[in-house]
Order: structure tokens, then C-alpha cells, then sequence
């Protein structure tokens, strides 16, 4: 890797399915107030290193999409959809209060990179996309800034990209939504900088 620059990864604002402990995955469900109000916060806090030349990615949902947007208006960029960020595929645990997982499914998922809710998706599957859309995104850099809006799962993978560890890592991790996670691009390769970084304290 020879390109330079950074990649910020922002977590998007929250949900009613976050505010209610329920497993996301690809619901396709909108920011609520509260939400709102993290995307408004994030993109102010984010705006003073950004311009109109800098690379706004995000997941396909609206959840991301929504916060990107805003992030996008405040800097003169435009928005790209990459379906490699999109959140992990619960399948049939989608939607259900993450308290309603039996036990032993969560020390299977926790042991086992591979292991998949029923017509899900493993963490593996989710690293693989994630560690390829980073590839690609690095060598398009040249310097400059891009901002990705995304979701845990994936955010989780790209740190472990720019640790060079495996992707269980990220059960030992905490991502708050409309967090802000860093990763400098440098001759050398990818280095995490920051992660779970929010806007809170210095914006009010």
C-alpha cells in the first residue's frame, strides 16, 4: 500500500432499535430525535477538517444515509453508497431484543468467526467485504480525507484491518452511536488512531 491519508469511520446516530436493545442488522429503519440530533453533532465536529474534495462513504441504509447526508451538506461533498459497509446480516434473530438470545448462541457466536445467525451472515463474511472496501478506499486517498458512515459490525472489522488482527477482536470493543473511529493510511499500511471517539465534549 503506497497511498496516504485517513479514513474517518462514523457509526450512525441511533435508532428506536438501538434506544431498545434490539439486534439491527439490515433493518431499514430511520434516525429517531435523538439520532437526528448526533448526525447534527458528528457533522458540525467533523466539518473543520473536511472539504468540498474529501470521499463521503456509506452503508445503503437509511440509518447511515441520513447521517452521511448531513455530514456531506456541511463539507460540499457528495454522498457514495458502497454495499460492502452495510451491517451484518442477522437473519432470523433480526429485530429481536438482544436479552431474547439464548446464552449459548452468544458463546458460539463469540468463539466461532464462521458461526451465522440462521439465513445470516459470520463475522468472517462481514470482514472479507469490509477488509476489501478499505483496500480499495486507501488507494483512492492520495492524501486526502474520507468519511465512512456505517454500522458496528463493519467498524469492528475495519479496526481489526488496521490492527492486522482477527476480526473476534471486536467482541473485547464498544462502539457508542455517532461515534468516531480514525485510521491513518501510510506507506507503512493502515494505523488505528483513534476508535469510539465522540463529538460530545467538545461540542456541548
Amino acid at each position: 500500500m503506497t497511498a496516504t491519508g485517513s479514513i474517518i469511520i462514523v457509526r450512525h446516530g441511533r435508532t428506536a432499535f438501538n434506544a431498545t436493545g434490539r439486534l439491527q442488522g439490515r433493518a431499514d429503519n430511520p434516525l429517531d430525535e435523538v439520532g437526528v440530533l448526533q448526525a447534527e453533532r458528528v457533522a458540525h465536529h467533523l466539518a473543520p477538517e473536511l472539504d468540498a474534495d474529501s470521499l463521503i462513504v456509506c452503508s445503503p441504509l437509511i440509518r447511515a444515509r441520513a447521517t452521511a447526508e448531513r455530514i456531506a451538506q456541511l463539507c460540499g461533498a457528495d454522498v457514495v453508497i458502497d454495499e460492502r459497509w452495510i451491517e451484518l446480516d442477522y437473519g432470523s434473530y433480526e429485530g429481536r431484543p438482544q436479552s431474547d438470545i439464548p446464552a449459548e448462541v452468544w458463546k458460539q457466536w463469540r468463539g466461532d468467526n464462521n458461526f451465522a445467525a440462521p439465513n445470516g451472515e459470520s463475522l468472517n463474511q462481514v470482514h472479507a467485504r469490509v477488509t476489501a472496501a478499505c483496500e480499495d478506499l486507501a488507494v483512492q486517498l492520495s492524501g486526502r480525507i474520507a468519511v465512512v458512515v456505517t454500522h458496528v459490525s463493519p467498524i469492528k472489522s475495519a479496526m481489526a484491518w488496521a490492527l492486522g488482527v482477527d476480526v473476534g477482536v471486536g467482541w473485547k470493543s464498544h462502539l457508542d452511536t455517532a461515534s468516531i473511529t480514525r485510521i491513518g493510511v501510510t506507506p507503512r499500511g493502515p494505523v488505528l488512531r483513534s476508535f469510539n471517539e465522540t463529538a460530545r465534549e467538545s461540542t456541548g
